[in-house]
């Protein structure tokens, strides 16, 4: 019961678990919605390239909106920002509904859907990551974070399961339809959360001079640095499992939707076991040792998966990965947000954003392009081989804290 409470503590504030629940509703038909989408666009296409073009699409506008977005959500209620961003949510789910059911569905609507909502997506992210602290404070955060992440991975798991159930007995049109009912749960939640003071500053000074402050925090504190470098490094190259599963399911495992969706799924399953662990791990702060290992971890693993041709094996190495994945957001997560004055949160939650989905873009067009030459059995060995080699310069550029991290483990992020 006591390991219980430890792991659930956050969901104890009454606004939180408004937040939570109507998150758990909304993800899981986010899934749904980008599982068919990829599958519709390479059914539509054959091309491993248009796949993680729709992949950049999706994510350009967080390159060039999310470090804006970051002081305007410092200036205003996180709670309004979010009401607006999951409503645009709604509209372009029930848009994209619309397209596929009429039988008019084009490629080029699905990039601009997809470009509109990573306009939204660049609020919307940075916002819900620094509204956390607001919903639980400060002592429930490490716990509040893991559970934000055990949403996203529960849906990860039964989203893309859902997803092939749904293309299969149904129409890849119903999982949009799903997609777009889903962002009512989460409004609900919204318009049920009551705060009595909420973090807004109404600055007044120019967008320049808050952002330029945000990045000088990041900048100029070695932890959050080395934080973001490795993210900078892992999150564009070994995060492109929504462009690298579908073409290694089609050419590889000779399947089809199903197989896609059992691929993402064990993604999930090791994704959850691992937000499971970081809920009750919480209460001993940052695990600075576990965050090293599991980055190099990620990238060896895919690197390996240039040896395996059976799938039960892949199977296994999804679940693997999607652990090691988990585990690195996480601790990235809490290393961007300990110790941080409030009034700073969205910009430098805004900086994480960038880096965990902005530099996808640059990852999907990469590794679509490796795919289309040399197979899709090269997606993530391509992925992980070059982030191996960019990783061991960066640690040895680094190694006081590196070594210190590694022998320290558990630490409280104070550096």
């Amino acid at each position: 019961m006591n390991v219980l409470r430890s792991m659930f503590s956050s969901l104890s504030e009454r606004n939180f678990r408004y937040f939570w629940l109507g998150q758990c509703v909304s993800t899981m038909g986010t899934w749904v919605q980008r599982t068919a989408q990829t599958w519709l666009v390479y059914e539509m296409t054959r091309s491993a390239f248009k796949v993680g073009l729709l992949s950049a699409f999706q994510f350009i506008p967080i390159l060039g909106l999310t470090l804006v977005a970051g002081t305007l959500i410092d200036r205003f209620s996180k709670r309004t920002i979010l009401i607006v961003t999951q409503a645009a949510f709604l509209v372009l789910g029930a848009l994209m509904t619309v397209l596929v059911y009429t039988g008019t569905v084009q490629y080029w609507h699905i990039l601009l859907i997809a470009f509109l909502y990573g306009c939204f997506q660049a609020f919307d992210t940075p916002t819900r990551q620094s509204f956390v602290v607001e919903l639980v404070g400060q002592k429930n955060l490490m716990n509040g974070i893991s559970l934000n992440s055990t949403i996203f991975n529960l849906a990860k798991i039964a989203g893309p399961s859902l997803a092939g159930l749904l293309m299969a007995q149904y129409s890849v049109g119903f999982c949009f339809l799903v997609d777009a009912i889903s962002y009512l749960a989460v409004l609900l939640g919204l318009f049920l959360i009551h705060q009595d003071h909420v973090v807004a500053s109404h600055s007044h000074r120019k967008v320049w001079t808050d952002l330029k402050e945000g990045l000088a925090y990041v900048w100029s504190h070695q932890a959050v640095r080395l934080s973001a470098e490795l993210m900078l490094i892992v999150c564009t190259l070994n995060f492109n499992n929504n462009v690298i599963i579908p073409i290694m399911a089609k050419t590889v495992f000779h399947g089809g939707a199903q197989t896609y969706a059992n691929l993402l799924s064990a993604t999930g399953v090791g994704s959850l076991i691992a937000a499971f662990l970081m809920s009750y791990l919480s209460r001993f702060g940052l695990q600075r040792n576990i965050y090293l290992w599991v980055g190099i971890g990620t990238a060896t693993l895919q690197a390996g998966m240039l040896f395996v041709r059976n799938y039960a094996l892949a199977m296994v190495v999804m679940v693997l990965i999607g652990f090691c994945n988990m585990i690195f957001l996480n601790q990235s997560n809490a290393s961007f947000q300990f110790n941080i004055p409030n009034e700073l949160r969205g910009r430098i939650m805004s900086v994480y954003v960038l880096l965990n989905q902005g530099s996808t873009p640059i990852g999907s067009l990469y590794v679509g392009t490796v795919m289309d030459i040399a197979g899709g059995l090269w997606g993530f060995p391509a992925c992980g081989i070059l982030a191996l080699v960019l990783l061991v310069p960066l640690m040895l550029l680094n190694r006081p804290l590196v070594s210190k991290w590694f022998h320290q483990g558990s630490h409280q992020a104070q550096l």
